[in-house]
Protein backbone atom coordinates (compact mmCIF):
# COMPACT_ATOMS: atom_id res chain seq x y z
CA UNK A 1 0.00 0.00 0.00
CA UNK A 2 1.27 3.60 -0.66
CA UNK A 3 2.37 5.97 1.99
CA UNK A 4 -0.34 8.22 0.82
CA UNK A 5 -3.15 5.76 1.19
CA UNK A 6 -1.60 5.67 4.91
CA UNK A 7 -1.44 8.81 6.18
CA UNK A 8 -4.79 9.33 7.38
CA UNK A 9 -4.54 5.59 9.46
CA UNK A 10 -1.38 7.40 10.73
CA UNK A 11 -2.76 11.21 11.53
CA UNK A 12 -5.72 10.39 13.54
CA UNK A 13 -4.42 8.56 16.11
CA UNK A 14 -1.76 11.36 16.44
CA UNK A 15 -4.29 13.88 16.63
CA UNK A 16 -6.12 12.18 19.23
CA UNK A 17 -2.83 11.59 21.13
CA UNK A 18 -2.51 15.15 21.33
CA UNK A 19 -6.10 15.99 22.65
CA UNK A 20 -5.43 13.78 25.22
CA UNK A 21 -2.56 15.12 26.34
CA UNK A 22 -3.58 18.94 26.39
CA UNK A 23 -6.48 17.74 28.28
CA UNK A 24 -4.27 16.51 31.24
CA UNK A 25 -3.62 19.12 33.82
CA UNK A 26 -1.48 18.47 37.32
CA UNK A 27 -2.58 19.70 40.82
CA UNK A 28 -0.81 19.81 43.77
CA UNK A 29 -1.87 20.14 47.51
CA UNK A 30 -1.44 23.40 49.35
CA UNK A 31 0.15 23.44 53.51
CA UNK A 32 2.29 24.30 55.76
CA UNK A 33 3.37 24.02 59.35
CA UNK A 34 1.30 25.53 62.62
CA UNK A 35 2.93 26.66 65.21
CA UNK A 36 2.41 28.62 68.87
CA UNK A 37 -0.75 27.90 68.89
CA UNK A 38 -2.51 27.40 72.79
CA UNK A 39 -4.75 24.20 73.83
CA UNK A 40 -8.46 24.39 73.61
CA UNK A 41 -8.41 27.00 70.67
CA UNK A 42 -8.86 26.85 66.90
CA UNK A 43 -7.62 28.63 64.06
CA UNK A 44 -9.36 28.83 60.54
CA UNK A 45 -7.48 29.38 57.64
CA UNK A 46 -8.27 30.20 53.91
CA UNK A 47 -7.04 29.62 50.16
CA UNK A 48 -7.96 32.38 47.58
CA UNK A 49 -10.82 32.99 49.75
CA UNK A 50 -12.32 29.56 50.66
CA UNK A 51 -11.42 25.87 51.21
CA UNK A 52 -11.73 26.47 54.69
CA UNK A 53 -8.66 24.63 57.19
CA UNK A 54 -9.98 24.36 60.77
CA UNK A 55 -6.73 23.64 63.03
CA UNK A 56 -6.66 23.05 66.56
CA UNK A 57 -2.90 21.61 67.20
CA UNK A 58 0.70 22.55 66.22
CA UNK A 59 1.90 20.55 63.21
CA UNK A 60 1.51 20.07 59.60
CA UNK A 61 -2.05 21.10 57.59
CA UNK A 62 -3.24 20.39 54.37
CA UNK A 63 -6.31 22.22 52.15
CA UNK A 64 -8.53 19.81 50.99
CA UNK A 65 -8.67 21.17 47.52
CA UNK A 66 -5.92 21.20 44.84
CA UNK A 67 -4.37 23.79 43.04
CA UNK A 68 -3.85 23.28 39.31
CA UNK A 69 -0.13 24.28 38.17
CA UNK A 70 0.30 27.55 36.65
CA UNK A 71 -2.29 28.67 39.05
CA UNK A 72 -2.11 31.07 42.05
CA UNK A 73 -2.96 30.61 46.11
CA UNK A 74 -3.35 32.95 48.82
CA UNK A 75 -3.56 31.56 52.27
CA UNK A 76 -4.90 34.48 54.82
CA UNK A 77 -6.34 33.72 58.29
CA UNK A 78 -10.18 33.46 58.49
CA UNK A 79 -10.32 32.98 61.99
CA UNK A 80 -7.88 33.78 64.45
CA UNK A 81 -7.82 31.42 67.87
CA UNK A 82 -9.07 33.25 71.14
CA UNK A 83 -6.24 35.46 72.67
CA UNK A 84 -4.14 34.60 69.56
CA UNK A 85 -2.93 36.07 66.61
CA UNK A 86 -1.52 34.29 64.09
CA UNK A 87 0.42 35.62 60.61
CA UNK A 88 1.02 33.09 57.76
CA UNK A 89 4.56 33.53 55.83
CA UNK A 90 5.50 32.47 51.71
CA UNK A 91 1.17 32.55 51.71
CA UNK A 92 1.09 33.92 48.23
CA UNK A 93 2.86 32.11 44.85
CA UNK A 94 2.45 29.89 41.96
CA UNK A 95 2.08 26.25 42.04
CA UNK A 96 4.37 24.63 39.66
CA UNK A 97 4.91 21.08 38.92
CA UNK A 98 8.27 20.83 38.71
CA UNK A 99 8.34 22.27 42.10
CA UNK A 100 5.45 19.64 43.54
CA UNK A 101 3.82 20.35 46.69
CA UNK A 102 3.48 23.48 48.28
CA UNK A 103 4.45 23.17 52.02
CA UNK A 104 6.31 26.00 53.28
CA UNK A 105 3.25 28.30 54.15
CA UNK A 106 3.72 28.32 57.74
CA UNK A 107 1.53 29.92 60.25
CA UNK A 108 3.18 31.52 63.50
CA UNK A 109 0.99 32.29 66.49
CA UNK A 110 1.46 34.85 69.31
CA UNK A 111 -0.71 35.34 72.77
CA UNK A 112 -2.02 38.73 72.55
CA UNK A 113 -0.34 40.77 75.53
CA UNK A 114 -1.60 43.99 74.51
CA UNK A 115 -4.56 45.68 76.01
CA UNK A 116 -6.85 44.53 73.05
CA UNK A 117 -8.74 41.77 72.18
CA UNK A 118 -10.97 40.12 69.74
CA UNK A 119 -14.78 39.65 68.56
CA UNK A 120 -15.68 36.98 66.47
CA UNK A 121 -19.09 35.75 64.52
CA UNK A 122 -20.33 32.69 64.07
CA UNK A 123 -22.29 32.63 60.71
CA UNK A 124 -25.01 29.73 60.18
CA UNK A 125 -27.61 29.24 57.08
CA UNK A 126 -25.91 31.61 54.69
CA UNK A 127 -27.16 30.85 50.71
CA UNK A 128 -23.99 29.26 48.88
CA UNK A 129 -22.97 32.35 46.79
CA UNK A 130 -23.92 35.04 48.71
CA UNK A 131 -22.18 37.01 51.09
CA UNK A 132 -23.19 38.99 54.04
CA UNK A 133 -21.41 42.76 55.23
CA UNK A 134 -20.92 43.25 59.22
CA UNK A 135 -19.92 46.17 61.34
CA UNK A 136 -18.43 45.56 65.02
CA UNK A 137 -19.64 48.90 66.12
CA UNK A 138 -16.37 49.11 68.55
CA UNK A 139 -14.40 52.13 70.11
CA UNK A 140 -12.32 51.98 65.89
CA UNK A 141 -14.85 50.08 63.90
CA UNK A 142 -14.18 47.64 61.33
CA UNK A 143 -15.95 45.25 58.63
CA UNK A 144 -15.88 41.68 57.97
CA UNK A 145 -17.11 40.25 54.85
CA UNK A 146 -19.09 36.42 55.60
CA UNK A 147 -19.15 34.49 52.29
CA UNK A 148 -19.72 31.00 54.11
CA UNK A 149 -20.93 29.29 57.42
CA UNK A 150 -17.63 29.37 59.39
CA UNK A 151 -16.65 31.74 62.52
CA UNK A 152 -14.55 35.29 61.37
CA UNK A 153 -12.69 37.55 63.23
CA UNK A 154 -13.18 41.28 62.63
CA UNK A 155 -9.54 42.18 61.60
CA UNK A 156 -9.24 45.86 64.53
CA UNK A 157 -9.56 44.48 67.60
CA UNK A 158 -10.82 46.90 70.75
CA UNK A 159 -9.76 47.84 73.45
CA UNK A 160 -10.49 45.45 76.62
CA UNK A 161 -13.47 46.85 78.41
CA UNK A 162 -14.76 48.69 75.73
CA UNK A 163 -18.13 47.90 74.09
CA UNK A 164 -19.17 46.46 70.90
CA UNK A 165 -22.44 45.92 68.90
CA UNK A 166 -22.25 44.00 65.84
CA UNK A 167 -24.84 44.93 63.27
CA UNK A 168 -25.43 44.23 59.36
CA UNK A 169 -24.31 46.71 56.85
CA UNK A 170 -25.39 44.74 54.23
CA UNK A 171 -28.06 41.80 53.93
CA UNK A 172 -27.27 38.66 51.58
CA UNK A 173 -29.14 39.70 48.11
CA UNK A 174 -30.72 36.13 49.18
CA UNK A 175 -32.74 35.53 52.22
CA UNK A 176 -32.28 37.70 55.39
CA UNK A 177 -29.54 37.69 58.28
CA UNK A 178 -30.36 38.28 62.38
CA UNK A 179 -27.56 38.93 64.59
CA UNK A 180 -27.92 37.09 67.90
CA UNK A 181 -25.59 37.97 71.13
CA UNK A 182 -24.31 41.11 69.20
CA UNK A 183 -23.41 43.47 72.02
CA UNK A 184 -20.96 42.82 74.95
CA UNK A 185 -18.08 44.34 76.59
CA UNK A 186 -14.30 43.15 75.46
CA UNK A 187 -13.01 40.71 78.16
CA UNK A 188 -9.78 40.56 79.74
CA UNK A 189 -8.60 37.19 78.58
CA UNK A 190 -10.79 34.49 76.66
CA UNK A 191 -13.15 35.52 73.69
CA UNK A 192 -16.35 37.78 73.90
CA UNK A 193 -19.66 36.08 74.47
CA UNK A 194 -20.23 34.29 71.17
CA UNK A 195 -21.81 36.91 68.26
CA UNK A 196 -23.82 34.28 66.21
CA UNK A 197 -25.50 35.34 63.18
CA UNK A 198 -28.11 33.48 61.67
CA UNK A 199 -29.56 33.33 58.31
CA UNK A 200 -32.77 32.33 56.43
Amino acid sequence: MKLSKLAPYLIVPAIASLIVGCGSTISETIGGTVTGLSGGTQLILVNNGGDPVTISANGAYTFSQQVESGKSYNVTVQSNPIGETCTPSNATGTVSSAAGAVTNINVACTAITGNYNSVSVTVSGLPNNTSVILNDGGSNPSTLTATSNSTYTFPTQLPIGTSYSVTITTQPTVGTCTVNNGSGIVPLVGNTTPVTLTCN
